[in-house]
């Protein structure tokens, strides 16, 4: 049924960096949702391999906050952890949202969103809101340490800039791009539960309260609104140092689509997607800033 050549369980980083280096056909297993599925169905890009465990290296999981505010993510940590974790519920409300938007219980207890991230898929529930905190990835490799931002990371569909022998070890969130910041993310979707997302769309906003509340940052992004998680950047700068109207909102919905490259798919039609792409924008940010208007999670029915 799992047609695997091997499984070994790391206990290091190191020791997993140096497994990956030592072996072209070495592939990282973590919470394994995405990898044994495509193993039952005899994808031929995992067939065969040889399986590195890291769910036993202690570096990997966990979330802390450093003295200078960054939030640091392992890996290797679970959705289930995001969603229950004080630090994530009291700064990164919008991350909260999309770890407890992933598949069902059971996923979310093992998924982890190291995984979510490097399996490339545009589709990840928590890229998008990782775009908008202009996270950094610790990538572990045989050269040391190297960090790249989260929107530097995808390189197409399915595809990441994480070579052999590298290992995407955690995440990092710096102060000054969560504190002052309201964010949500809504995932619209076929069903209310364990489906992926028809498109995901993030936003974090801050407001300058010395100017009637005008708009001094947003930040929006989308998931399967192209062949990578993408940042709406014409319609965050448009909206910078004005006031928030129903007008403008709708400008920022229209301004979406110039950034944006939406397709067809059994899942929706392109003009669905561009019509969730228009709207969804204005319904996150209502959310975000506590306006009428959004539900978490929008479905057609």
């Amino acid at each position: 049924m799992y047609d695997f050549n091997s499984y070994t369980e790391a206990r290091s980083i190191g020791e997993a960096v140096g497994i990956l280096c030592a072996n072209p056909n070495a592939r990282v297993i973590s919470g394994g949702t995405d990898i044994l599925i495509k193993l039952r169905s005899q994808d031929e890009a995992f067939v065969g391999r040889d399986l590195v465990g890291i769910t036993r290296i202690p570096q990997l999981s966990g979330i802390a906050a450093g003295a200078d505010g960054t939030i640091t993510i392992g890996a290797a940590t679970s959705f289930t952890q995001i969603e229950r974790n004080d630090i994530v519920a009291r700064h990164l409300g919008s991350l909260v949202k999309a770890a407890a938007s992933v598949g069902g219980p059971q996923v979310r207890n093992t998924g982890t969103i190291g995984g979510n991230i490097a399996n490339g898929a545009t589709s990840a529930d928590t890229a998008g809101v990782l775009f908008t905190y202009d996270a950094m990835l610790v990538i572990h490799g045989r050269d040391g340490v190297r960090e790249v931002p989260v929107t530097e990371f995808y390189a197409g569909p399915g595809k990441v800039k994480l070579q052999q022998g590298e290992l995407l070890a955690a995440i990092k969130i710096a102060r000054e791009d969560y504190e002052g910041y309201c964010g949500s993310y809504i995932k619209f979707a076929v069903r209310n539960a364990m489906d992926i997302a028809t498109l995901g769309c993030a936003v974090l906003v801050r407001q300058n309260g010395s100017m009637n509340g005008m708009i001094e940052d947003l930040r929006i992004a989308f998931g399967v609104a192209g062949p990578t998680p993408l940042r709406a950047t014409s319609a965050e700068q448009l909206a910078k140092g004005k006031p928030i109207t129903d007008e403008l909102l709708e400008q920022v919905g229209e301004k979406c689509l110039e950034s944006t490259n939406a397709r067809d798919s059994w899942r929706a039609a392109k003009a669905f997607r561009q019509q969730l792409i228009r709207v969804l924008p204005q319904r996150a940010i209502r959310q975000a800033l506590g306006i009428e208007g959004g539900d978490g999670i929008a479905r057609k029915n």
